[in-house]
């Protein structure tokens, strides 16, 4: 993924999978769906796309068998009909299965929202999971990269900010990090962000919040943007994608990127 265009990353949220509390019993129409969002992201000329098991509530800490199969055969379904690069985020913190579904089907990224320290969230204690990953990144070669959120949303934090985004990519060994507001769709703290960029040696990722009034602001500081839940229907997350608004950030985008002084 070229950084030097600021990429924009579009986000397919599942329906809930086949071994989480809400699911309907009908995978193909969970595949259905994904697959269709995803086209519809590539056919606005969004960058990638980035796959989540966003129906899966409550969420574990980590995930079950049945769920990464599940996951696994949506994801080839996706991947096997778009030509963009694919992402995997497995919730709440399984980057060993998002790792190893990426593996699997060749995606070319992965997001990890607590790779390094210590988060106080809704499902308890989240530990980091950076020596596990690495651990598995060893035995399994390959050119996925690894984005890691610093600060991740839904959670409060113990540590010093600057010093997270340090930890995540000195010791974390992130290839790029997140940024995000303080929920879903909530938008990023811009103090957080210009410190991000000003000390990561690594790209510094939007990870929620982006829409079509404050991207040009954003721009000016981030390297690339995960969008949701503006591009969906009626900007509401639980909604498919509309090509519409997707078409409508996307030439913003174009138009920022033919003038970096904006």
């Amino acid at each position: 993924m070229e950084f030097e265009r600021k990429p924009l990353i579009g986000m397919v949220h599942l329906k809930p999978l086949p071994g989480s509390y809400l699911y309907d019993g009908n995978l193909d129409a969970i595949i259905e769906r994904a697959v269709k969002d995803a086209r519809t992201l590539e056919e606005a000329g969004f960058d990638a796309v980035m796959i989540e098991n966003f129906g899966d509530v409550p969420f574990p800490k980590y995930v079950d068998k049945t769920t990464v199969a599940a996951f696994t055969a949506v994801a080839k379904a996706v991947g096997d009909e778009i030509g963009i690069p694919l992402g995997i985020n497995v919730l709440r913190n399984d980057g060993m299965a998002a790792y190893s579904i990426a593996y699997a089907i060749k995606a070319d990224f992965i997001r990890v929202n607590v790779l390094s320290g210590l988060a106080y969230t809704d499902q308890g204690l989240i530990e980091g999971i950076a020596h596990e990953l690495a651990r598995l990144r060893k035995l399994l070669p390959s050119r996925i990269k690894v984005f890691a959120d610093v600060h991740v949303k839904h959670a409060v934090h113990f540590f010093d900010f600057e010093d997270a985004v340090r930890d995540t990519v000195e010791r974390g060994l992130a290839d790029a990090i997140v940024v995000s507001g303080r929920a879903t769709g909530k938008p990023v703290d811009f103090e957080k962000l210009t410190m991000a960029k000003k000390i990561s040696p690594v790209p510094v990722l939007v990870g929620s919040g982006t829409s079509y009034e404050n991207l040009p602001e954003l721009w000016k500081y981030a390297d690339g943007f995960i969008v949701g839940t503006w591009i969906k229907r009626d900007g509401e997350v639980e909604n498919e994608v509309s090509f519409d608004r997707a078409k409508m950030l996307l030439d913003l985008a174009k138009k920022l990127r033919g003038n970096n002084t904006i």
